[in-house]
């Protein structure tokens, strides 16, 4: 409010790279573009590294390919990153064409649209993960926590508050993405239970100990 006009703020499509802009005289954009890649490189170590033992741990459930559920020699999920990456080149690599009145085209690609789609979505499961505290404190409440929730119960209700009041702005006035991004997330309700009816649960699988692996060099 300070750097810009709040007429420049209302029809800004990136504010932050306006604002950056004003403060380094005209190189806000390579600033913001810099801060977006560190941003983007630390999101994406912990989304790869997550969703690959997600898949493991559907595929040992028998709600995935099996090949994802089998750990390589350094007990990593290789198949479940290598199905994660195919997937997601499938989802950012096509382009799309947008022709306006004057007959120009520009060309963009799908994963602005995901990204519209998937963060109302995404909302959901935030505030179930967090609410998730509370049912696991009520449920098993002598589990060995070594982490445990910053400013519990404050905190954790003050972010169920906030994300739910975002939530409910999406659905009321973005309601071309916040829909049909519950109606992909929704898709996949009887999808898995074709593959629960249909898929078999592996078998247990010893997990090997940090000594053990740093024995035989693989840690």
């Amino acid at each position: 409010m300070t750097t810009l006009p709040f007429e420049k703020i209302q029809g800004a499509d990136r504010v932050a790279t306006d604002t950056m802009n004003v403060i380094f005289s005209g190189r806000g954009a390579i600033v913001m573009a810099v801060a977006i890649m560190i941003s983007t490189f630390g999101c994406n170590n912990g989304l790869i590294l997550a969703g690959a033992r997600a898949y493991y741990a559907m595929a040992r459930d028998g709600l995935f390919f099996k090949s994802s559920g089998r750990l390589n020699n350094k007990h990593v999920p290789a198949w479940g990153l290598v199905i994660q990456g195919i997937w997601a080149a499938v989802l950012v690599l096509p382009r799309t064409i947008k022709h306006d009145a004057a007959g120009n085209i520009t060309y963009g690609n799908l994963y602005g649209n995901l990204l519209d789609y998937v963060i109302s979505a995404a909302l959901i499961f935030y505030i179930l993960t967090i609410a998730g505290i509370f049912r696991l404190r009520q449920t098993r409440p002598n589990a060995e926590r070594p982490y445990k929730a910053f400013g519990y119960p404050i905190v954790p209700i003050l972010y169920i508050v906030g994300a739910t009041v975002i939530l409910i702005i999406l659905f009321a006035y973005q309601t071309a993405t916040t829909w049909p991004g519950l109606i992909i997330v929704v898709t996949g309700i009887p999808v898995y239970f074709i593959w629960k009816k249909l898929g078999t649960p592996m078998a247990e699988e010893g997990s090997i100990s940090q000594a053990a692996a740093e024995a035989k060099g693989e840690y």
